[in-house]
């Protein structure tokens, strides 16, 4: 089961029986199982509180991931900021839905055991990020 909502701004539009197709391709090239993924898309000041409060990190950011997976069974609650999303989009020169799914698929990577803090994992995950946004027609996605 995955899950969409918000907390206090408008849900992205988007088609979320294809992004759901798509996270459980994606899950299944790492020979995992979809259990419950919840998103919660929410702004920077949400994201920001959430990172002191659970993570103990002082800074925005675009997503964080709680893992509650075991074995091969990926579950998780996802906290994604569409602020940091939109400011990222403008800074890397991509479009702002390609960020978002982009950072929707970040989210999964994580509960799939990829990492991104220490030195060469980010390059990892940047190119797994790339590999599963091959896997998805993002117009397709936004034609709502």
């Amino acid at each position: 089961m995955i899950l969409f909502d918000s907390n206090e701004i408008t849900l992205p539009v988007f088609d979320h029986e294809l992004v759901r197709e798509w996270i459980v391709r994606v899950a299944e090239s790492y020979s995992k199982e979809v259990g419950r993924i919840a998103y919660l898309f929410c702004d920077d000041d949400y994201i920001l509180e959430a990172n002191r409060q659970y993570i103990g990190h002082d800074y925005y950011t675009d997503v964080i991931t709680f893992d509650y997976s075991h074995d091969n069974h990926i579950s998780g609650d996802i906290l994604l900021s569409v602020d940091t999303v939109r400011t990222n989009a403008e800074k890397f020169g991509e479009s702002n839905n390609r960020e978002l799914l982009r950072v929707i698929i970040h989210g999964v990577l994580h509960l799939c055991g990829l990492k991104d803090k220490e030195p060469g994992e980010r390059e990892k995950m940047e190119a797994a990020e790339n590999k599963a946004l091959d896997m998805i027609d993002i117009n397709a996605v936004f034609a709502q």
